[in-house]
């Protein structure tokens, strides 16, 4: 395939980009403020606000004078515009998140899934109840809908038009499910995975504001990493890329839910952690915690008593250890300014996880990459997988407008 050359319409794209990530960060700034923090010319931003104001998703909101000149008028993003929808669906739960056009929640509804039902039918209607419920709780209409943004707990490969899914929890392999949600919800859609999401959250609330080239990385059950290079998410050549989560740590190591030896999720995902716990203190009582949100809570509690178990000490060293040597490998192929964790298992040990963490990148990672090097948490929290969809399906409406060329969101 031809690499697509940017044109005059893809940086004015970039450009109204520029000044909406602006005015999300400040909630509100003038056309001279937004030109010195996007570093914008003054003639591009005003071009930039009259095409969004036409669309009526910037408005004027004051006004203020300094007693020399014109006054200065403030602009922000109008939230009454429309609503989005972010929806994270899980294997046992969807989540959907209802937003104004600022990105202000509104109001959620969680939907549990029976995890034996693996059918698509099963999984679009409690997609539909539980849009249906978070539009009730904010007091919404369909109508009112810009677009619905859904994350799906496997990969969605391809380009728009010849998309499929491929979810291994439930054995989906290029099932319907795309087509039943043309048919269930009247409204433009996109459809990702969780990581891209994750990192589209990132990129437009997030350190991604600041910063041309960053990884996300997702730790829960499963493990993975959203890419931003040049500001953009990385997707690859099907939309898979990420899946960093089933590279290989440890040659012949743990065996992995994906049918390898050796994977990162297997030694840092919430399972893989528990496994090195059992390693160390096999009779310790925290091996034996059957949901894996309760253990890594626990596992949070116990470090940060008085006086820490030597077990649970060692565990998360271990884990520290695992985590940085497997950025190591992410940094030194990409180079990234910024590697943000994410994800229940980074906040609930992100404080304690993160030092060991860091000093492993930089010991494993080639000389030189970590010189401008950043590890940090994320500040995006709730539930990033649905705030990054509700904001991919402001991309799309944007794209749908006229007023975005340069993000290719995958549409229905």
């Amino acid at each position: 395939m031809a690499v697509r050359k940017r044109s005059s319409r893809d940086i004015r794209s970039e450009s109204r980009l520029d000044v909406l990530h602006a005015l999300l960060a400040q909630g509100g700034a003038t056309r001279n403020q937004l030109a010195r923090g996007t570093g914008l010319s003054l003639a591009t931003v005003a071009t930039v606000v009259s095409e969004l104001l036409a669309e009526g998703l910037v408005a004027e909101t004051g006004s203020s004078t300094s007693g020399v000149g014109r006054p200065t008028t403030t602009l922000a993003i109008r939230g009454e515009r429309g609503i989005l929808a972010g929806v994270d669906v899980a294997e046992t739960y969807v989540s959907t998140h209802v937003f104004d056009a600022a990105l202000t929640e509104l109001a959620c509804t969680d939907v549990p899934l029976d995890e034996r039902v693996e059918s698509a039918d099963h999984v679009v209607e409690g997609l539909v109840r539980s849009l249906d419920e978070a539009l009730e709780a904010a007091g919404r209409a369909r109508s009112e809908l810009l677009g619905v943004g859904v994350a799906l707990p496997g990969l969605v490969q391809g380009r728009a038009g010849t998309m499929s899914v491929v979810v291994p929890a439930w054995h989906w392999r290029g099932v319907g499910v795309l087509d039943l949600l043309r048919r269930r919800l009247d409204v433009p859609i996109v459809v990702e995975n969780p990581l891209k999401a994750i990192a589209t959250a990132e990129l437009w609330l997030g350190e991604g504001r600041r910063v041309a080239s960053m990884v996300t990385v997702n730790l829960g059950t499963g493990v993975g990493v959203g890419i931003v290079l040049d500001g953009t998410v990385l997707r690859g050549a099907t939309n898979s890329a990420g899946e960093w989560g089933h590279s290989l740590l440890v040659h012949e190591g743990r065996a992995c839910r994906c049918g390898r030896r050796g994977c990162v999720e297997a030694y840092v995902g919430a399972p893989g952690i528990q496994q090195t716990l059992r390693e160390i203190a096999p009779d310790h009582p925290l091996t034996g915690t059957q949901l894996q949100r309760d253990f890594i809570g626990a596992l949070g509690a116990a470090l940060a008593a008085p006086d820490p178990d030597p077990a649970v000490v060692r565990t998360l060293e271990r884990t520290a250890t695992y985590l940085g040597a497997a950025i190591a490998d992410l940094v030194a192929i990409i180079n990234p300014e910024r590697v943000m964790l994410t994800g229940w298992t980074a906040w609930a040990l992100g404080d304690r996880l993160l030092p060991g963490t860091h000093a492993e990148v930089r010991a494993q990672a080639p000389r030189g990459t970590t010189a401008d090097l950043t590890v940090g948490i994320s500040t995006v929290r709730g539930n990033s997988a649905a705030i990054g969809m509700a904001t991919l399906a402001l991309e799309r409406f944007l794209g749908d407008a006229g007023l975005l060329t340069t993000r290719s969101p995958l549409a229905l």
